[in-house]
């Protein structure tokens, strides 16, 4: 018979409290670029909602009126970050950065991360080759995961993508639609760009070779060989892909669409977690993911 009283049972309970397991510390410490912008905002919200990441550095333009607040004020929150323009400063706890900002700003970050032993999950868009060769470059001396989309489900499309070329490699008309906010800076996007390439790799062409970015006027009637296509933009659209094999008879067409950003900063927080133990390495989510 247990004899027990409710005092034993009570000093019982809080004994059993004090000897559970802790709760494990951030194992990654995070810093974001753009700190004040809406990918921003949706990264900081994101890592203090995960279990293993922790906000270690905020990042934005001397001219952003969020500098000296702390990164975690638009929801009402303190994060002990501060938003700040200092490369150093904003760096100095971090282990990776996470940019989406512009080229430019991009590049500066990636100076400061080289020198700093700092990792990158890039997301920006619009590089040209020659800065894609500087990140490449950079990718020698730190880890850097770069994507121009890190949707799971966008580079899971790709996959589809690359599957649906090799299987209507002749008699199909390929053709890209991409739909973008009306702040989107750069057009075709990058994801429709990487939709272009795993393509025309899949078909054993050069994308630069193949692709049509405009049509206006008397053009002609369509090269098969060509890959097209068209940019839209408006409203807060956050991100439209839509990929067309039209054939005799019959279409194909295989979308993505992205209804919210949080898709995107779940993906970053992937790559951060795949970019942990890496010294060095230039990586992109079809290595996060697996899928290579």
């Amino acid at each position: 018979m247990d004899t027990k009283t409710p005092e034993t049972l009570k000093n019982v309970a809080v004994a059993g409290a004090r000897t559970a397991a802790p709760v494990p510390a951030a194992q990654h410490q995070v810093a974001v670029a753009g700190a004040s912008g809406r990918m921003g905002h949706t990264l900081i919200e994101a890592i203090r909602d995960s279990g293993d990441c922790r906000l270690a550095g905020a990042l934005d333009q001397a001219s952003s009126p969020a500098i000296g607040n702390d990164a975690a004020a638009f929801l009402g929150l303190a994060s002990g970050v501060p938003v700040s323009a200092d490369f150093k400063a904003g760096l100095a706890h971090a282990q990776v950065l996470i940019d989406f900002t512009r080229p430019e700003g991009t590049l500066a970050h990636l100076k400061a991360c080289r020198e700093m032993g700092v990792k990158m999950v890039i997301g920006t868009t619009g590089f040209s080759e020659a800065q894609k060769a500087q990140i490449a470059d950079a990718a020698r001396d730190i880890a850097i995961m770069m994507a121009p989309n890190m949707s799971v489900g966008v580079n899971v499309t790709l996959r589809l993508l690359e599957m649906a070329a090799k299987a209507l490699a002749t008699g199909y008309d390929i053709e890209i639609v991409e739909t973008h906010h009306r702040h989107k800076v750069d057009a075709p996007s990058g994801t429709a760009l990487k939709m272009g390439e795993v393509i025309a790799q899949a078909l054993g062409r050069d994308l630069k070779d193949c692709a049509v970015y405009a049509r206006e006027g008397i053009t002609g009637e369509r090269d098969p060989s060509t890959i097209g296509f068209a940019a839209l933009r408006g409203g807060d659209i956050v991100g439209d892909h839509t990929v067309l094999f039209a054939g005799t008879g019959e279409r194909l067409e295989i979308t993505h669409r992205a209804g919210s950003r949080a898709t995107y900063a779940q993906g970053s927080l992937r790559a951060v977690r795949f970019l942990a133990g890496k010294p060095s390495g230039l990586f992109d989510m079809f290595d996060v993911l697996g899928l290579k």
